[in-house]
């Protein structure tokens, strides 16, 4: 079942307030930071609205504040897909699904990549499969999506400042109606 544009606005209200996975901000921040760092940076309204829904995820289940310390991965960029297919075209829901996978070719194509990841991304990284070897690199990034991808898990590793100043979700949610599937096309990748 798709969630409405007011179910996203009700979880982040509900769970935007707890703290996101051991770092200095809480759910909404984090959220809120990454869609301004692509707003910041020009991104298209898509990768906007992705950049602000892509650990909604992480709301929709409670498995305590840092998952990765109990060893557990919570398939976040695939859990909340199904809520936002038909909701919105795969230019928003590629970036989410991808983002995770961005951070495995990160970690196989910049040297410098690793050492700047978190305690938790790095707990995580083992969780989710740890670093792409070249060919795994290779067929990932030439997956429709994938650049757009790798540019909003650059955002979402930046997006993590204790009392950032940013726009409210209102100003993000602005975006929404630019990127909403249009009837008559399906949820389904595009080729590009």
């Amino acid at each position: 079942m798709a969630l409405s544009l007011d179910d996203i606005a009700l979880l982040f209200t509900r769970h935007g307030h707890t703290q996101y996975a051991g770092e200095p901000v809480t759910q909404l921040e984090h959220a809120l930071q990454s869609a301004l760092l692509a707003e910041q940076e020009g991104a298209a309204p898509s990768l906007i609205v992705a950049s602000l829904l892509h650990d909604l995820g992480h709301l929709l289940e409670d498995l305590g504040q840092t998952p990765t310390l109990a060893g557990i991965d919570d398939l976040h960029q695939y859990r909340v897909l199904p809520f936002l297919r038909g909701v919105f075209d795969e230019a928003v829901l590629a970036p989410i699904a991808l983002h995770v996978d961005a951070k495995r070719y990160l970690c196989a194509t910049d040297p410098d990549y690793f050492a700047q990841l978190s305690a938790d991304s790095v707990r995580s990284l083992q969780l989710q499969g740890g670093i792409f070897d070249v060919e795994q690199a290779a067929a990932f990034i030439d997956r429709p999506y994938a650049e757009e991808a790798v540019r909003l898990r650059r955002w979402d590793d930046r997006a993590k400042m204790a009392g950032l100043p940013t726009p409210d979700y209102a100003h993000y949610a602005g975006y929404f109606s630019q990127c909403l599937l249009q009837p008559g096309k399906s949820g389904r990748a595009q080729a590009r």
